[in-house]
């Protein structure tokens, strides 16, 4: 298997000594997404302390060429897949423009962390490696990030309010709503206008706010 490379600014972890050499063992030989260059996309892109806004999702697209490494992101080119699309809905009603791409690095590279809790899925299996360990990277990551400052959560159905679990903090924005699937979109995502809650939010902390469309952010470029 091509070398992983452990993020620089995350290896501190405990999970890269304790839970990640025994999961990089059962990966070895076998067909998984996004692989080696991609699978710590999110914390290669966003260094703890540049962490502003958490946005969870569950594991990779297991279709190849889909995932990219980030939450709810695909590659460049790649059709919007249906969750995604409800997002860039939401985006667009909610701050009046979305993304061009669904390659969501742009949000990324503004401090946005789009962590899925298990980083690897074999093609055509979804959530396959979910008890594997990966969610304790998850955790530690999160709590790294707010060893720097308040965070803001944007905490998209029940995995992802059980996956953060008591990690928000009072200090701590937190926006949960229903996930953006189609099957729980109209439920309580659509509507709940989570990106203008947000930047709201950090105006108010006197930071910058997420271009959320990307107009003037760069992109670098899953979760279903």
């Amino acid at each position: 298997m091509t070398p992983i490379p452990i993020p620089a600014a995350w290896s501190h972890l405990p999970f890269f000594a304790q839970d990640w050499p025994a999961i990089r063992d059962r990966l070895e030989g076998t067909d998984w997404l996004p692989g080696p260059e991609r699978v710590f996309a999110a914390l290669d892109l966003v260094p703890p302390q540049r962490v502003r806004v958490v946005i969870l999702g569950q594991d990779p697209y297991p279709t190849p060429g889909h995932a990219n490494g980030l939450a709810f992101s695909v590659n460049p080119g790649v059709a919007l897949p249906r969750s995604l699309g409800n997002i860039f809905a939401e985006v667009e009603a909610d701050t009046g423009s979305a993304p061009v791409s669904g390659d969501l690095g742009c949000w990324a590279a503004q401090g946005v962390l789009l962590l899925n809790t298990a980083l690897s899925v074999p093609p055509g299996a979804a959530g396959a490696h979910g008890r594997w360990g990966w969610d304790r990277l998850a955790r530690q990551a999160i709590a790294e990030a707010q060893r720097h400052g308040p965070l803001a959560f944007l905490l998209w159905g029940a995995h992802a309010a059980r996956a953060a679990g008591e990690l928000p903090r009072p200090q701590d924005l937190v926006v949960a709503s229903a996930h953006p699937s189609p099957l729980s979109a109209r439920r309580g995502f659509l509507g709940s206008r989570p990106f203008s809650r947000v930047n709201d939010w950090l105006r108010g902390r006197g930071e910058t706010a997420i271009d959320w469309s990307c107009d003037a952010a760069g992109a670098s470029g899953g979760d279903i």
